[in-house]
């Protein structure tokens, strides 16, 4: 993080917190969640320690705005991934393949950056397991842009409508579980070719299951 100016420099409305998160953001691509710590963050900042807690509590708060930084980049990168797949709304093939991009982008981020993907999952209070499900589109969280999908294959009569409630949680698992396994636990060693080989199966395995 390039960090410019003096700790007495004016900066303007919120510039410290926002730098904090970024530092932070910074901290935990490199090390993970244990990496975030408070004074460091406002040593790459530039600002002195007492200045972060004018914004943050304790360690726990700036926690907590990272991961929320953190889902948020990961939700950017699905949505940029539903994004690039054509097709109308209601398409069946389009449909799956915006199911596809989905759990791509999100085994991508967390090989890319497991760092980030660790904090993003830190705390469970950032998920919104129990939020009403919604049909407007607007929900552009990770679970929320899953959600999505599942209801256009619902419109699209490729999943029944009688099975769509709380589907989402076991294609989350199994995605979320894979990328775990390749990224930090006992499969991350495994050759790009099987990793993707991996993937497919898993992609493949819920497909079929949405029949």
């Amino acid at each position: 993080m390039t960090v410019s100016g003096s700790p007495r420099e004016r900066r303007p409305r919120g510039a410290v917190r926002e730098g904090l998160v970024a530092a932070g953001l910074e901290l935990a691509r490199a090390g993970g969640p244990d990496a975030v710590v408070l004074r460091e963050a406002t040593r790459m900042v530039g600002v002195v320690p007492n200045a972060a807690y004018r914004h943050f509590a304790d360690r726990d708060e700036l926690l907590a705005a990272v991961s929320a930084a953190a889902m948020g980049e990961l939700a950017d990168r699905m949505a940029a991934g539903v994004a690039r797949v054509p097709g109308e709304y209601g398409d069946p093939t389009a449909a799956g393949a915006r199911l596809g991009a989905i759990g791509a982008a999100y085994l991508e981020f967390a090989r890319q950056d497991p760092g980030l993907f660790a904090i993003a999952f830190a705390l469970p209070q950032q998920h919104a397991y129990d939020v009403p499900e919604t049909r407007t589109g607007q929900d552009r969280t990770p679970l929320g842009q899953l959600r999505i999908v599942l209801d256009e294959l619902v419109d699209a009569g490729v999943l029944d409508q009688r099975r769509r409630d709380g589907i989402e949680y076991p294609i989350w698992s199994m995605v979320h579980g894979l990328a775990v396994l390749v990224g930090q636990g006992p499969l991350r060693d495994l050759p790009a070719d099987t990793r993707r080989h991996l993937e497919q199966l898993t992609f493949t395995f819920i497909t079929d299951a949405l029949d």
